[in-house]
């Protein structure tokens, strides 16, 4: 019996995902609930356990490819020696893996086999491994398995042929950056003397083995042309891959999509900033933790919301209406290694702060660590940004669509403020509000981000 494993839908929003690594091999037996792979969607990177028991038979995807969802990336079999009778090259022509060629061809083996289909490339997921891992072109090989399939040994007898044919070439080692830089100096690595670990040639050692250009011969001033400006080299090239180009995509869209204005005012937080000092001493060892600003100012804006409900709302998918959304759902963006990501606190006007406090930390370690729930990132209404903490005072956000508006918040920042006539020391806060035109008016607007103020200066509010 044989037991396709897919690639999940994982949240509403998921077209296609990254599988990040496998955590079982071909051969290993597996367990219904057993953990097989993770995959990177455009939100997390999530574990997904085998339905059935029995052995891993077939990968078929490999680590790194992004495929669309419910592909079929492996197989699981009853039995060990079970025959796939095909199955699994039928399944693997779904997802076909591209492979980086190298830019100097490697003699071709002289292997007789099966003519490969034209187009794509077939091959077996240890065969990709083996010519990843040797800088071998795929494309070269002769495949000698079924329907011209290329497996394993078909890389390793082509690596031997090459090796044969060139046996005293030894490509220097060179970090990355080095190999760049050596090509756009016209720089050859075998003449570099290395210094970096691992006797690998680094940038450095490439530009002290460059030549030194002849200083140029003086002219008269008229006839000196203007010097030309060097191109800059490229130290590293990163992919829009995952969570940076999603982030990428939406951000152009909402740029493009939306008539975006900014409205901008500072609040006098100096009663909340004594709030939540007093807070901090009272409840942080009940609590097992400190309420801190993102929470006291999330509970005003979920506040301002229940109260002014035309801003938490999106535009109907067909762009004919403008929805007010029933639950506020409130998003707090937070910064990870895979880049930006936007927890949601579901129905947070209804939430106190100890369990608000509680429920966003829970949300934001998960993020951190990379193990969000697919929920745990979706169905926003409103989105807050905070950027005080790098010492911003103020900055304009860009809308998460499909929302209405986002809030910037800026740095808490002493200030003399003039007070009864005289100046005084205040706490003050920057708020930036962006909102879609196409949904609210300015004046609604500014209302909003007024009474956002107002709950922050009277803290007291809340209790109301």
């Amino acid at each position: 019996m044989i037991t396709e494993v897919i690639l999940p839908k994982l949240g509403q929003t998921m077209e296609e995902g990254a599988i990040v690594d496998w955590v079982k091999e071909e051969g290993d037996p597996v367990a219904r609930g057993d953990v097989l792979f993770t995959v990177e969607s455009d939100k997390a990177v999530l574990e997904v356990e085998a339905t059935a028991r029995g052995y891993l038979r077939k990968i078929l995807v490999p680590a790194g490819q992004m495929v669309p969802v419910l592909t079929v990336v492996g197989l699981i079999t009853r039995q060990a020696d079970e025959p796939l009778e095909g199955y699994g090259e039928a399944a693997a022509e779904q997802a076909p893996v591209e492979v980086a060629r190298v830019q100097e061809p490697i003699p071709d083996s002289t292997r007789e086999a099966a003519p490969r289909p034209e187009g794509r490339i077939f091959a077996s997921p240890r065969a990709r491994k083996a010519a990843q891992e040797r800088g071998i072109d795929l494309a070269a090989v002769t495949g000698s398995g079924p329907n011209g399939r290329i497996v394993e040994q078909d890389v390793l007898d082509y690596a031997a042929t090459a090796a044969e044919a060139a046996p005293s070439v030894t490509p220097p080692r060179a970090t990355p950056v080095a190999v760049k830089t050596a090509e756009a100096l016209g720089v050859d690595l075998a003449a570099v003397q290395a210094s970096g670990p691992g006797q690998r040639i680094t940038k450095a050692d490439v530009l002290s083995a460059a030549p030194v250009p002849p200083a140029p011969a003086p002219r008269a001033a008229e006839a000196a042309p203007v010097p030309a400006a060097p191109e800059a080299l490229v130290a590293e090239r990163v992919p829009l891959a995952g969570v940076r180009r999603i982030v990428s995509e939406r951000m152009a869209a909402s740029h493009d999509q939306t008539a975006r204005v900014t409205l901008v005012t500072e609040a006098d937080a100096t009663e909340l900033v004594a709030a939540r000092e007093r807070l901090k001493a009272s409840v942080s060892e009940e609590w097992g933790f400190a309420p801190g600003f993102n929470d006291l100012l999330a509970l005003i804006v979920a506040r301002a919301l229940r109260e002014f409900p035309y801003m938490n709302a999106r535009l109907s998918q067909d762009g004919q209406a403008v929805e007010r959304l029933g639950a506020v759902n409130l998003g707090l963006a937070v910064d990870t290694e895979r880049g930006l990501l936007v927890p949601v606190i579901r129905d947070a006007d209804q939430k106190g702060l100890r369990a608000f406090g509680a429920e966003f930390r829970e949300l934001v370690e998960r993020a951190r660590v990379g193990r969000s729930l697919p929920d745990d990132l979706s169905g926003g209404t409103f989105t807050i940004t905070n950027l005080g903490m790098y010492d911003i005072d103020a900055f304009t956000p860009i809308i998460n669509l499909p929302e209405a508006a986002i809030l910037g918040v800026g740095r808490i920042q002493a200030k003399p403020v003039v007070r009864d006539g005289e100046i005084v020391a205040r706490h003050m806060w920057s708020l930036s509000l962006v909102f879609d035109h196409r949904l609210v008016d300015g004046a609604p607007a500014a209302r909003f981000l007024q009474r956002i103020k107002q709950l922050v200066e009277n803290p007291f509010l809340l209790l109301g």
